[in-house]
């Protein structure tokens, strides 16, 4: 029995709507700073939301660090051909919202795409972060990180150390350092992002300014004040841990993580999102505990601060387009989308569903410390610690690892680094408000 052949005309349309889509891919650019397994998370999520539906494609590019992708933004906007989406640091939020026609507001973007959002539905902490005045959002939070210690718990139990109870002051630190050192540690303890862990974070955990006007949430006119005697106290201390071997300062920005992970360094203050690398690439076992404060202050400890990055929207794209980045908004905020993320990263649940569908699954028993992140963000936020929103911060951030860094090789004061730290940085706050006002 032979089979009824198609007309000809017939089989060559068949062929033809079988060989390719009717219609081509609109595609998404989006740069990110994003390394490593990090990286490898980003090309994930984007690779679910394109597998989800066939109308957007969304392309990740690494495009280096934070300061380094905002740049290289900057001038592809100017030339013209942005990114869609371009994932900022949080010290970049006042640059960005000074930026004017350069972003749309995410909560534009959802409402024009008719795309169900409420800014309700997210970490208060973190979308209060990027909400302006008006209470709008302006950017669509992504990876929100906040300080906490992370230990090696071997090293604790070698030490004889009590490797389930981490310290919880900077006195116990201290002590602990000094155990660790005696067991043949030669980096007892260290920190990454030095600003924002040891001066940034400190303010708000202690419930102490960082700045003036609510730290900047409060107008561009804003200065900086933390070369008070708490500030001044606690760099005295851990500038007298340098000089004894119990602090050792691994550079700027990220570089003393990787200290942690080689189990080179016993302790680190540093992101939550460390957390993630820890799990994949550590020989031993390592602990999370909370940011350690001085007990004898009154109030501490307050809450942290935001850290990580938030995903902008660059203007001058098709509608089409916005209704992509829209509908990729959407997917990153479904509960089990958000809720893997921050089980994967150590990066905060940017909703409150994702933090209680986690917490039902389980997983927060099954690995302690992973909460503590969440606990930290969760409490009451006062004027002094709802987090800090500057201009030029990028610039005020350099300005504080330069002078922190006469202050561990023993060439400066602590006071006298923080004076002038202080006095730098609001020459920065001075220009920005200067460039800015009437905006």
């Amino acid at each position: 029995m032979h089979k009824r052949l198609l007309p000809l005309s017939g089989a060559l349309a068949l062929a033809a709507l079988l060989s390719g889509p009717a219609h081509a891919q609109t595609e998404i650019q989006w740069w990110h700073s994003m390394g490593g397994a990090l990286g490898e998370w980003v090309n994930d999520l984007a690779k679910d939301f394109n597998g989800s539906q066939t109308q957007y494609k969304v392309v990740p590019t690494f495009k280096g660090s934070y300061d380094e992708s905002m740049t290289a933004a900057i001038a592809a906007f100017r030339a013209g051909n942005a990114p869609h989406i371009l994932q900022v640091f949080e010290v970049g939020t006042a640059t960005m919202m000074a930026s004017g026609g350069a972003i749309v507001p995410v909560g534009k973007i959802m409402n024009d795409a008719g795309v169900k959002f409420d800014p309700a539905a997210y970490v208060p902490a973190v979308s209060g972060y990027y909400t302006a005045p008006n209470g709008q959002m302006l950017s669509f939070p992504f990876n929100s990180s906040t300080p906490v210690f992370h230990y090696n718990k071997d090293a604790f139990k070698a030490a004889g150390l009590d490797a389930e109870n981490p310290p919880k002051t900077w006195p116990e630190v201290a002590l602990a350092a000094g155990k660790l050192k005696a067991s043949g540690h030669k980096c007892p303890f260290t920190t990454s992002w030095v600003s924002w862990t040891q001066l940034e974070s400190f303010a708000a955990w202690h419930n102490i300014e960082f700045a003036t006007k609510g730290n900047g949430m409060r107008g561009i006119d804003a200065r900086l004040n933390f070369n008070g005697p708490l500030h001044v106290r606690h760099i005295e201390n851990l500038a007298n841990m340098a000089k004894t071997g119990l602090f050792v300062y691994k550079g700027r920005g990220n570089a003393a993580d990787s200290t942690f992970v080689s189990g080179e360094c016993a302790m680190i203050t540093g992101s939550s999102a460390l957390y993630g690398n820890v799990k994949r690439n550590s020989k031993f076992v390592g602990g999370i505990g909370t940011l350690p404060y001085y007990p004898d202050v009154s109030g501490a400890p307050q809450n942290t601060v935001i850290g990580g990055a938030s995903l902008w929207v660059m203007s001058g794209k098709k509608a089409d387009e916005y209704k992509g980045v829209a509908q990729f908004f959407a997917h990153l905020s479904k509960p089990e989308e958000a809720a893997k993320s921050h089980q994967r990263t150590g990066y905060l649940p940017v909703t409150i569903a994702s933090f209680e569908l986690t917490d039902k699954s389980g997983f927060y028993k099954q690995n302690p410390g992973t909460d503590v992140s969440v606990t930290q963000m969760i409490r009451k936020t006062t004027d002094k610690s709802r987090g800090i929103r500057l201009g030029n911060f990028v610039q005020i951030r350099t300005i504080n690892d330069e002078e922190l860094e006469q202050v561990w090789s023993g060439r400066k004061a602590p006071k006298q680094a923080l004076d002038d730290a202080v006095r730098r940085g609001n020459e920065q706050l001075s220009r920005f408000e200067a460039a800015n006002k009437g905006k």
